[in-house]
């Protein structure tokens, strides 16, 4: 008796494509492309010189920024003597390797970037719109650094003919802990800051920091 083998075929289904015609009212795209109305609007910008204003006032804007930069928020006017060393010691979370992979540091290390770095110059913080100020950070000796925390340092550089810095944002006067100007700070195997106050402002050091706004009376505090 012959057996009789049955094999299952799928077999696709047929699609059928059909127009089903037009159903309610049909509205033409009207909206202009938003390019062009992109250029449409530049050009009359520049025909009506709105585009060169606006130019003229961003740059007006940026050289009043870079002509005077926004003071340093938080700073005073020295009072009195304030003297402190700044310790920026770490303790290492990790152990520090060389490229051979030998061992440099090892984890819970404290470290001190300054018994390794020194500052090249002093660093002489002040009120650039206070006259008393300038006139004693230029009666200085040395070639210190001078930073100002307010101020045009554009302008004095010009009249006066000596570079001056700006702590743009207050980046070093916060690492510092300097809250009143002038300050002064300076190395001697680390950092020693100082503010100082009257005629005759001193100081602010480094291998720690001190500082100080009063000549005759000076307090030392360890900063960590």
């Amino acid at each position: 008796m012959a057996a009789v083998l049955t094999v299952p075929v799928a077999l696709a289904p047929t699609v059928e494509a059909r127009d089903y015609g037009q159903h309610g009212a049909v509205f033409p795209v009207i909206e202009r492309d938003l390019l062009e109305q992109i250029h449409s609007r530049l050009a009359a910008m520049e025909r009506s010189g709105e585009t060169a204003r606006r130019n003229e006032e961003l740059k007006r804007r940026t050289l009043a920024r870079v002509n005077r930069p926004a003071p340093v928020a938080g700073i005073a006017r020295a009072s009195e003597a304030r003297r402190w060393l700044f310790d920026p010691t770490i303790t290492l979370a990790a152990d520090i390797r060389g490229a051979r992979g030998e061992l440099i540091h090892a984890a819970g290390t404290r470290v001190n970037p300054l018994d390794s770095v020194t500052l090249r110059a002093e660093l002489l913080f002040l009120d650039g719109d206070d006259p008393a100020q300038v006139a004693w950070a230029l009666r200085q000796k040395g070639q210190a650094k001078l930073v100002l925390v307010s101020g045009a340092p554009l302008e004095l550089m010009k009249a006066r003919q000596r570079r001056f810095y700006f702590d743009q944002g207050g980046t070093l006067t916060s690492k510092f802990g300097i809250r009143a100007v002038p300050a002064r700070v300076r190395q001697h195997g680390r950092v020693r800051l100082r503010s100082c106050c009257g005629t005759a402002w001193p100081i602010v050091r480094s291998q720690s920091a001190m500082a100080c706004s009063r000549p005759t009376s000076c307090r030392t505090a360890s900063i960590s």
